[in-house]
């Protein structure tokens, strides 16, 4: 009873908070949309609102987003204006803009749209994010009033992809941009994870695979999850997903006429298709500030935020304006207050995203587009998700050392292993008894979140799971950068496999709860992820070009996981594991190759023993270029 009160006083603040705010934005703003004509002629609907103080010049800040920029109706306004409240009080021009294909915009919707390198502001028949960004920039130049001459642009998750899609080949008067968890490539982003694909994203596809038959305030998807949830059981989203069988069900009978499903499984290799969508090959010549912003534990876009950052920084030495903030937030959590900051079972402080808000995006698009005074933001502002505090640094990942995590019998965990282990551990994998990712019943979700750092005793306790463990820390251990694991695996009575490594915090056994632990959880020896990453192993050589393992030959599999900061607290434990299936965060990998896994059938789904040879290891630190040691595409 006490919870619910306390939901309804949370609700109520909330609800309260909402209105003065929209108040606020009627008060102080006016509102206007246009139909901004694009080169090729397509108008774009976008809503301008506009201070109505005109005593002075604003700065513009643009959002382009597939989600709608409702409210429609005449009289209407938004909650709230910009990436934070500050700067809605502080003054700017706010532009939100439909993209192409999407509600009461007109064209045709694309997902990931490919960006055309060089693109020409005369030529006309090539358009691309960019080319609608520099259109829409132009025409607001020449027709808003009270304006100061300087745009900057912001967005999460896929207006985070607009806002990085615009940075090539940007407009002069595009002078700061912040990319929030934006998708930096399709194919190990979001929907996908090193060539694995995320089956617990089902819910999702609707959303991007229909197009409207014209500009529209309606949303024209809401029945194609009908053939979804006309299959019942949707509250054990396990169970769920397992009775759905093999991905062909989903082609076949849930989602025949969603195009980006159909895209997703006739292209199951980074082939052309994927590859031409990848905006982080396309950020040369950025000369303007960005700050991209990310969660660790940001179960949808952790690649994005990291790659585009460090694309941005390998491609555009002489830019000094390049910088990222990782703080310890699901996605987009950054933009919203709640007081304390909880992710799943685990409480990283309070007040965090208003610290954000206040310090470091507000100051940033200050100082850029206002001329305020420098704020002297460091090149990296990361969160320590293990001491649970804010570090600067001067270049990330840091340079500071290299950690070597090795594998010795009897589940023991060597932190600079003296020398390689000749030990080898196997387990069964079973595709028909696959590891679930949570450690509680979970019901189907739009995508998940939680597990990002979920207690992992359930997945230690199984057969099929590989677990090793330091002894207890005597003193604090801080692990930082980038993550590669390298395998030497051999497969036997199977010729294909997944590999899932995570890194585990394991809190002492005698660890109290906190004031905010959930009431059903104890942190006593509880096992915190704290990263994690799946690797489909046909892709061992070559993302684009698949092959089987050989039955019996020792092999190596080589993979980054996303990157961390985290310290391991004295008393505390590190803790690897190495296993096969992780469902139904992605699906499942029958284990006899096929060509195509959406076209497996069941007969395909085959048990098989997996080895893995001590030599194995995680290496957390400096990797001498990470991306060198993935395995390389060749077209």
């Amino acid at each position: 009873m006490r919870n619910f009160f306390l939901f309804l006083i949370i609700g109520f603040f909330a609800f309260a908070e909402a209105s003065c705010q929209e108040n606020y934005v009627k008060e102080n703003y006016d509102k206007t949309t246009y139909q901004i004509p694009m080169r090729d002629g397509v108008k774009l609907y976008t809503v301008v609102y506009s201070p109505k103080d005109t005593s002075q010049d604003y700065p513009i800040m643009m959002q382009r987003t597939c989600y709608s920029v409702r409210p429609y109706e005449e009289g209407k306004y938004k909650r709230s204006l910009g990436p934070n409240p500050y700067m809605m009080k502080e003054g700017y021009i706010f532009v939100y803009q439909d993209v192409r294909g999407r509600w009461m915009s007109e064209g045709e919707f694309d997902n990931m749209r490919p960006h055309v390198p060089g693109n020409d502001p005369k030529n006309k028949n090539d358009i691309d994010e960019s080319s609608d960004t520099y259109d829409t920039i132009e025409w607001l130049l020449k027709n808003l009033k009270n304006h100061n001459g300087k745009v900057g642009q912001w967005g999460i998750s896929y207006p985070g992809f607009y806002t990085a899609a615009a940075l090539p080949e940007a407009h002069p008067a595009l002078v700061a941009s912040s990319p929030q968890a934006p998708i930096g490539d399709f194919f190990f982003d979001d929907f996908h994870h090193m060539g694995a694909t995320l089956q617990s994203y089902l819910m999702a596809y609707p959303v991007f695979g229909h197009q409207t038959e014209e500009p529209t305030t309606q949303s024209w998807y809401n029945d194609k999850w009908n053939k979804l949830r006309e299959r019942g059981g949707m509250n054990d989203s396990y169970t769920f997903n397992m009775n759905i069988g093999p991905l062909s069900t989903v082609t076949d009978s849930i989602y025949p006429d969603n195009f980006f499903w159909n895209d997703v499984a006739t292209h199951p290799n980074y082939d052309e298709f994927w590859q031409k969508r990848a905006i982080i090959n396309h950020l040369d010549n950025v000369d303007h500030a960005v700050m991209t912003v990310g969660g660790w534990f940001d179960a949808e876009d952790l690649y994005g935020p990291l790659n585009i950052y460090k694309n941005v920084e390998q491609r555009n030495p002489n830019n000094p304006n390049n910088m990222i903030v990782m703080g310890p937030w699901s996605h987009g959590d950054w933009s919203r207050e709640r007081g304390k900051q909880m992710v799943n079972h685990i409480h990283f402080g309070d007040s965090i995203s208003d610290f954000y808000q206040q310090n470091i995006e507000k100051p940033f698009f200050d100082y850029h587009l206002k001329g305020k005074s420098n704020p002297n933001l460091p090149e990296a502002y990361m969160f320590d998700t293990g001491k649970k505090e804010w570090k600067q640094f001067a270049q990330w990942p840091p340079r500071d050392g290299k950690i070597t995590l090795g594998f010795q019998e009897n589940g023991k965990l060597v932190i600079n292993p003296k020398s390689t282990s000749q030990a080898q551990f196997s387990y069964i994998s079973d595709p028909n008894k696959p590891v679930p990712f949570r450690s509680e019943i979970k019901p189907v979700t739009f995508t998940p979140r939680a597990y990002m750092t979920d207690d992992q005793r359930h997945a230690s306790f199984r057969p099929d799971v590989l677990t090793f463990k330091t002894d207890i820390l005597d003193e604090d251990l801080t692990l930082s950068g980038e993550i590669l694991a390298k395998l030497d695996v051999i497969l036997k009575g199977i010729n294909d496999a997944d590999f899932i490594v995570k890194l585990i915090d394991v809190y002492p056994t005698n660890m109290e709860n906190g004031e905010h632990t959930p009431d059903h959880i104890s942190l006593a020896g509880y096992q915190q992820l704290v990263r994690a990453e799946t690797f489909r192993g046909r892709f061992r050589n070559n993302f684009a070009q698949p092959e089987a393992f050989k039955e019996g030959q020792e092999e190596e599999v080589n993979f980054p996981l996303q990157d961390i900061l985290h310290t391991f607290k004295k008393g505390h434990r590190v803790m690897i594991q190495i296993h096969s299936t992780w469902f139904p965060y992605i699906d499942r990998n029958p284990q006899k190759y096929v060509e195509n896994i959406f076209e497996a059938k069941q007969e395909d789904f085959t048990t098989g023993t997996i080895i893995i040879k001590g030599s194995s290891t995680v290496e957390i630190g400096e990797n001498d270029g990470i991306e060198q040691k993935l395995p390389q595409t060749k077209m």
